[in-house]
């Protein structure tokens, strides 16, 4: 049993179908609402964001997936209107789209998964929505042209649409997982079980091994936290952030106690692979940083390090520069909570030492720092020199574009 990433055009997992059409929501014109199908129907999971102000599909579609006990049949995705902040007008608005899907693919209401991502507040035109049915319907495939649809329909300021792929061999049969995803603002997931801004972090993952809603729900959150979890562009945690996974069961083969290692690594490789392209295109971005923490005393521990370091306006800007001053890395480790003492810290960037014992290291080179800090994707190391925890957090710099992106986000 083997399994393998793929970037080629195949290996598409069998059991869907997708598609994509223009519907008039965006002001570009460009194609806006996208659909994936189970004709067979499929066993899901799903992940939401912790904001506490959530969309209305957010919302809806936790009520399907707990009315059905995890079967989804249709995914239907709006982009250029985030359906938040709505009202009552919002819920029932996405309601109207699942009913309408549901008639349109041959499903029952409560099969409808609903996701929305663009500008927060805006009434949803959900007639827009409605009357794309018929023509997405004319459009619907299983192929690699028509995946590409559904992968750049969902898209608001992203700059490139975001897939990955891996196969798992079984025996001779192929298990396929494809992901999809969007992302490039407002992104700093938090993403828990399903429980009672403008830009959004929206994931779908389909496979066609057998499995039951339950074991997805089991796989599904080892994936994502060091995956989506371990990621921030700026900090702001969408209101619609979903995390979708799909089963079509297709394949024939089992998720078991033979299978699940070989699954979760392929899953893994798959959601690690979308949440390093949503930073690569995030918002201005021009440097990628690898946040390496380790030595803390938990992982909890590396992980707030980690993130009080990525969110730090000083520490971004200063990276957007190549400029390698670590004296503000220090200074967003000392407040993010965690217990440490500095005398122990020693800090690298691109491999090169630039803090140790309390200060400034003998070796630091500043004009060889800022030469690393010049490439487009590099790791900056800090070792607490508490434990042995740690984490890796993907994250990126701070640039005017960004600013000038979201300053007139909606007007």
């Amino acid at each position: 049993m083997a399994y393998s990433g793929q970037d080629g055009q195949s290996g598409l997992p069998q059991g869907f179908l997708w598609g994509a059409v223009k519907a008039g929501i965006k002001a570009s014109g460009n194609p806006d609402v996208a659909v994936a199908v189970a004709p067979r129907g499929a066993s899901a999971a799903a992940m939401y964001t912790k904001n506490r102000v959530v969309a209305a599909p957010v919302t809806v579609g936790r009520r399907h997936l707990a009315a059905t006990g995890g079967r989804v049949s249709a995914v239907v995705v709006n982009a250029g209107n985030a359906n938040c902040a709505t009202g009552e007008a919002g819920i029932q608005g996405c309601v109207e789209t699942c009913v309408a899907a549901a008639e349109t693919f041959g499903c029952i209401f409560d099969e409808v998964f609903p996701s929305s991502t663009g500008i927060i507040g805006v009434p949803f035109p959900a007639g827009k929505v409605v009357a794309a049915m018929p023509a997405i319907a004319a459009v619907l495939g299983d192929g690699a042209e028509q995946a590409e649809a559904f992968a750049t329909a969902i898209l608001t300021t992203d700059t490139k649409k975001k897939v990955a792929r891996a196969t798992i061999d079984v025996d001779g049969v192929e298990v396929r997982i494809f992901g999809v995803c969007k992302g490039a603002g407002m992104i700093h997931p938090q993403l828990g079980p399903p429980v009672p801004p403008h830009a959004t972090m929206l994931v779908y993952l389909f496979t066609d091994i057998a499995a039951d809603a339950a074991q997805l729900r089991e796989v599904m959150p080892r994936a994502v936290e060091d995956s989506f979890n371990s990621i921030s562009i700026d900090g702001d945690t969408s209101t619609n952030d979903t995390v979708l996974l799909l089963a079509s069961g297709v394949s024939g083969v089992r998720l078991d106690d033979r299978t699940a290692e070989a699954f979760e690594s392929a899953l893994k490789l798959v959601c690690g692979s979308l949440a390093h392209q949503i930073v690569d295109d995030g918002e201005g971005v021009g440097h990628v940083v690898t946040l390496a923490i380790s030595g803390a005393a938990t992982e909890a521990d590396a992980k707030t390090v980690a993130r009080s370091i990525a969110h730090s306006p000083l520490c971004k800007t200063a990276w957007s520069s190549a400029d390698p001053n670590w004296g503000r890395l220090m200074a967003a480790t000392g407040y993010s909570g965690v217990s440490f003492d500095p005398a122990n810290v020693s800090i690298r960037i691109g491999g090169l030492p630039v803090f140790e014992g309390g200060m400034r290291s003998p070796a630091f080179d500043e004009a060889a720092a800022h030469e690393a800090m010049t490439a487009r994707e590099y790791t900056i190391e800090i070792d607490l020199g508490e434990g042995e925890a740690s984490c890796r957090f993907l994250t990126c710099d701070l640039t005017e574009e960004y600013v000038k992106i979201n300053a007139d986000y909606s007007t």
